[in-house]
């Protein structure tokens, strides 16, 4: 036994912070879209939490190269930003155009304006073509998350506070990992990247089973209320969340490793991510189909962004001194 609590609660705080912004950008999904989420939490956690392991490192990273990076994530967030507003004026003016539908604050009357479930399963209402108003009212009677009627800016605010969760879990593995703060006492050595890891995903695992128990029985984003009963009877889609949680912690395993030696703001290039997300959300999803030139614009320029500041983050990597 080693008295090293300070960092373990480190290392336990990081899968906290994980959990509850894997949790909200899962909503935050369904209000701005699967591209430009990811784009502004990685974004967002590289601004804030590269920029904390650097120092924390003892600035191993080369700063000429890893800062101008971040400002590049940066830019990138506002792109983002301006990537949803645009895109959800493109949807606005599809629905008032093709039905008449007249966008207001409450989602009940909304839902009444939609398509006729019954009619769907028939597929009367199966082959609308990908971006058309008809889509966009099918894929909202369909999802159990209602945005119809929602502030535009309630999904940017709910993918910031994402971002903020996502850039504090790295900096926690590195203090539980190397003990910057000086928490453990003389003699006792530090957490390896595995123990700090194995403490990090205990946690984050504990609170995902705490906080989607409750949500089943006090849903938020007009999500039907559910019991444990029923989400346990029911594996419908099942295989695929349960791959993304293999394919989340091996990944994060990985950046752990890789920031353990080559510091973890270089690290933190695992946030190149969205450049995938991006490719299933425009290409599976049939994200911004026919949407309006400036929106095409805006989301390739914050493409463009992501991938220069991605390649300068990686070019800014240096090997961690174990002497």
């Amino acid at each position: 036994m080693q008295d090293n609590w300070p960092s373990v609660l480190f290392a336990m705080a990081g899968g906290i912070a994980l959990s509850i912004g894997n949790l909200i950008s899962q909503y935050a999904w369904a209000f701005v879209g699967l591209s430009v989420t990811n784009i502004i939490c990685s974004s967002l956690a590289v601004v804030l939490g590269t920029t904390m392991n650097y120092f924390l490192d003892g600035r191993i990273n080369r700063a000429e190269i890893l800062f101008p990076g971040v400002a590049c994530f940066l830019v990138a967030i506002f792109l983002g930003s301006a990537v949803h507003s645009s895109n959800a004026k493109d949807e606005e003016e599809k629905l008032s155009m093709s039905r008449g539908i007249e966008l207001s604050s409450d989602v009940a009357d909304q839902v009444k304006l939609l398509p006729n479930q019954e009619a769907m399963e028939d597929g009367e209402d199966g082959d609308f073509d990908t971006g058309t108003a008809e889509f966009i009212v099918q894929v909202e009677k369909r999802r159990s998350i209602k945005v119809f009627g929602s502030s535009r800016w309630l999904g940017l605010g709910m993918v910031l506070l994402a971002g903020v969760c996502f850039s504090l879990f790295s900096p926690a593995i590195n203090l539980a990992t190397n003990d910057q703060w000086r928490a453990l006492r003389d003699g006792v050595p530090h957490l390896t990247v595995y123990t700090a890891f194995f403490y990090f995903s205990v946690s984050c695992f504990a609170l995902g089973i705490g906080l989607n128990a409750w949500l089943l029985y006090r849903p938020v984003a007009g999500v039907p209320p559910s019991t444990i009963g029923a989400y346990a009877g029911d594996w419908n889609g099942r295989h695929w969340a349960l791959l993304a949680g293999l394919l989340c912690g091996f990944g994060n395993g990985f950046q752990f490793m890789g920031g353990q030696a080559a510091g973890y703001a270089a690290a933190d290039a695992v946030q190149a991510l969205p450049l995938v997300s991006t490719f299933w959300g425009v290409i599976l999803f049939g994200e911004y189909r026919r949407s309006s030139r400036k929106t095409y614009l805006l989301l390739g320029c914050m493409l463009t962004m992501f991938v220069v500041a991605v390649a300068l983050l990686m070019a800014s990597a240096a090997h961690r001194k174990t002497g």
